[in-house]
């Protein structure tokens, strides 16, 4: 890794209070939090997109997998690790996580949609087939749930530019399990 962790003993005094707040939404400082308040206004954009994309009305098991789809065009290796466990927490199969890791769809009408179109945006740079927005409207999703995966898309994104930019930041204790084999 090219890039220190750091923790609110060692970071910039601007982005302590930002670590603190993570820490106290989270209960842990993640790593990829402490790569990034070397820079406290990377760390208060990251914070800012975090935050945001937490008060989405978009289901959870549905925002975690257009997360999980993103990391994967991005080979952001904290992120895929990070949305694995939290779709395994939310509940999803194992053979749905296996195969949006592996760049293939999940089972399930909506959620292959939503994989499909978190892919499309990440790959085309928002540029998503019309097809799949048509099929997103039509699995029940609104308007704005595309505009709040498309969130959920540049927060992953941001999320593997700081991974993919630090050498892959070591992944936090509760993330391991879910590490991408290298």
């Amino acid at each position: 890794m090219r890039f220190p962790i750091h923790t609110l003993d060692d970071a910039p005094i601007a982005s302590q209070p930002i670590l603190e707040g993570i820490a106290a939404d989270l209960g842990v400082n993640p790593n990829l939090a402490g790569v990034a308040a070397a820079s406290p206004a990377l760390l208060a954009g990251f914070d800012g997109m975090r935050r945001a994309v937490a008060t989405t009305e978009i289901d959870p098991v549905l925002r975690e997998i257009a997360g999980l789809a993103v990391g994967v065009v991005v080979d952001n290796h904290y992120g895929i690790a990070f949305h694995s466990t939290m779709l395994a927490n939310l509940g999803v199969d194992e053979a749905d996580i296996t195969a949006i890791r592996a760049g293939q769809s999940p089972s399930g009408t909506t959620r292959a949609t939503v994989h499909a179109f978190a892919t499309q945006a990440a790959e085309r740079r928002g540029a998503v087939d019309p097809t799949t927005i048509d099929a997103l409207l039509a699995d029940g999703l609104s308007t704005e749930a595309a505009l709040e995966l498309i969130l959920e898309v540049g927060f992953a994104s941001l999320v593997g530019l700081i991974d993919n930019l630090a050498g892959h930041v070591e992944l936090d204790t509760f993330l391991a399990p879910r590490a991408v084999a290298r």
